[in-house]
C-alpha cells in the first residue's frame, strides 16, 4: 500500500534528508587516493550522529556499516574495509539516516583522481538519468513513466541499466511501496499524486546489467566486471510541484566532481 505525506510529514523527511546531503557533501572533499572506506564510513556516522540523525543502514538487515561504499565494478550495498581508495577509481556512496523518525536516503558516485573520460562519461549518465526520471514526478502520471524514462536516457547514451535492484518509497520505513524499477514502458503502474514520497535510484553499467553478490552476501557486482554508476535522491510530489528533499541547508545537491550538473 502506497502511504501518502502530509505537509508536516514532508517537512520531517526533508531534515532527515538534509543531513544525508551533507554528509555526502563532505565525503566528497575527503575522497582521495589512499584513503579508506572504513574512514569515510566513520566520518559519515559521526556526522549523522553530530546533526541528530541517527544512521539508518547500521544494523538493517544485518549490513555491518552505516555507509555503503561500493568502488568501480561493485554497484551497490558495498561494506566499508580497510581497502584503500586508488588514483582512477570511481566509488558510489549511498548513506541513509532517521530523523525524528522518518528517513532520508540518497547517493553518489564520484571520481577518485583523476579518471578516466569512459568512467566520467558513466556517472554523468546516471546523473542524468535521475533527472530524467524526476521530470516524471507530477500528478497523473505514472509510476512507470519515471522507469520509461530513465531506461531511454541510460541505453540511448549506450548503457545498461541494473534491474535486478529498484527505487522505493520512504517515510517512517527505508523501503515502503511503491517500488520504483528503472525500466520499462510507460503508463503502467499507480498514478502518482500529491503526498508521494520516492527514493529514485539510477543504477547503471558500462556492460552488461547482470549481477551477482560477493562472498559478503551483500556487495552487489556486475557479473562481466564492467564499471557501474549509482545516483539518488529522495523526492517529494508537494502542493507545489516535484521537489528533491535531498538538499543540504544551503540548497546544494551533493555531485560528482567536475558534474555537468554541478
Amino acid at each position: 500500500m502506497i502511504v501518502l505525506k502530509s505537509e508536516k510529514e514532508i517537512v520531517s523527511i526533508r531534515k532527515s534528508c538534509r543531513i544525508v546531503a551533507q554528509v555526502l557533501a563532505d565525503l566528497r572533499n575527503m575522497i582521495e587516493p589512499g584513503i579508506t572506506t572504513m574512514e569515510l564510513d566513520a566520518f559519515a556516522e559521526k556526522k549523522a550522529l553530530e546533526m541528530g540523525g541517527i544512521p539508518a543502514f547500521k544494523g538493517y538487515r544485518g549490513f555491518p556499516s552505516s555507509l555503503c561504499t561500493s568502488i568501480n565494478e561493485e554497484i551497490i550495498h558495498g561494506i566499508p574495509s580497510s581497502r584503500k581508495l586508488r588514483e582512477g577509481d570511481i566509488l558510489g556512496l549511498d548513506f541513509g539516516v532517521i530523523y525524528d523518525g522518518y528517513y532520508g536516503d540518497a547517493a553518489v558516485t564520484y571520481p577518485v583522481g583523476q579518471i578516466s573520460p569512459e568512467a566520467k562519461r558513466l556517472i554523468d549518465a546516471a546523473e542524468k538519468a535521475f533527472f530524467e526520471g524526476y521530470e516524471m514526478v507530477q500528478e497523473g502520471h505514472r509510476i512507470s513513466d519515471i522507469s520509461h524514462a530513465i531506461q531511454k536516457s541510460v541505453e540511448e547514451r549506450g548503457y545498461s541499466v541494473i534491474r535486478a535492484f529498484v527505487g522505493h518509497g520512504i517515510g517512517i520505513s527505508l523501503h515502503e511501496e511503491p517500488q520504483i524499477p528503472n525500466f520499462g514502458v510507460p503508463g503502467r503502474g499507480p498514478k502518482m499524486k500529491r503526498g508521494l514520497v520516492l527514493a529514485i535510484e539510477p543504477m547503471i553499467a558500462a556492460g552488461d546489467w547482470e549481477v551477482e553478490i560477493k562472498d559478503d552476501n551483500w556487495t552487489a557486482i556486475t557479473k562481466d566486471r564492467s564499471l557501474s554508476a549509482h545516483y539518488e535522491h529522495t523526492v517529494a510530489l508537494t502542493q507545489k510541484g516535484p521537489e528533491i528533499l535531498s538538499r543540504t541547508e544551503e540548497g546544494n545537491l551533493p555531485y560528482a566532481k567536475e558534474s555537468p550538473y554541478a
